[in-house]
């Protein structure tokens, strides 16, 4: 390629295809920008100083209420496609269900195996299963199920007197345990004013 050729092709600005659409504007357009909310991808086309402006003063939610600009939020978080909960999902064709095919032996998704539990792990014997977190708190408390709060506040009463401080002479071991008991009693009782679904 000779010198003059390439000279040629970089001296020249390329061709614009476009007049920038801002009124009384003589630069080309070469940049887009959507003409509506409804028509994202049917263009209006600027100049770089006009499409900045143009993009500065463009509100996507303009003239819509809160509800459907909250709405509309929410459709995005799942990029704009049905979403159920998981295993209720309408079936179709006779296609097995989704517990069906789950082994789930830790109670990971709460499916029916939870359902499936015997009474001994539920805090009063008809209600919820317990949680692991519930569980533990029930170890630290020493107790089985069923539980009330009866019993629970019985029995939170007599461990904090069996393990509060002053009685140990200020031992940390029996401190750090009354602080689980707390802990532990905090949750209990929680659970039974508002048990988990």
């Amino acid at each position: 390629m000779s010198r003059a050729r390439t000279s040629k092709i970089f001296d020249e600005p390329p061709p614009q295809l476009r007049a920038c659409e801002w009124p009384d504007c003589e630069h080309g357009g070469s940049f887009p920008a959507p003409k509506s909310r409804e028509a994202l991808r049917d263009y209006r086309w600027f100049c770089l100083e006009h499409v900045r402006r143009y993009n500065a003063s463009w509100d996507y939610y303009a003239g819509m209420k809160a509800e459907d600009i909250e709405r509309n939020i929410r459709a995005d978080t799942t990029w704009r496609r049905p979403s159920w909960p998981m295993g209720s999902r309408p079936r179709k064709n006779g296609a097995p269900n989704f517990w069906d095919e789950v082994v789930d032996p830790f109670d990971l998704f709460g499916g029916p195996d939870a359902v499936a539990k015997p009474a001994g792990r539920r805090i009063n014997g008809s209600g919820p299963v317990l949680s692991s977190a519930q569980r533990k708190a029930m170890a630290v408390m020493e107790m089985d199920a069923p539980l009330t709060m009866d019993t629970l506040r019985k029995r939170y009463k007599v461990l904090v007197k069996q393990y509060h401080p002053d009685r140990h002479g200020g031992d940390k071991r029996a401190e750090e345990k009354l602080k689980a008991i707390n802990l532990a009693y905090s949750s209990l009782k929680q659970s039974l004013n508002s048990p988990i679904r």
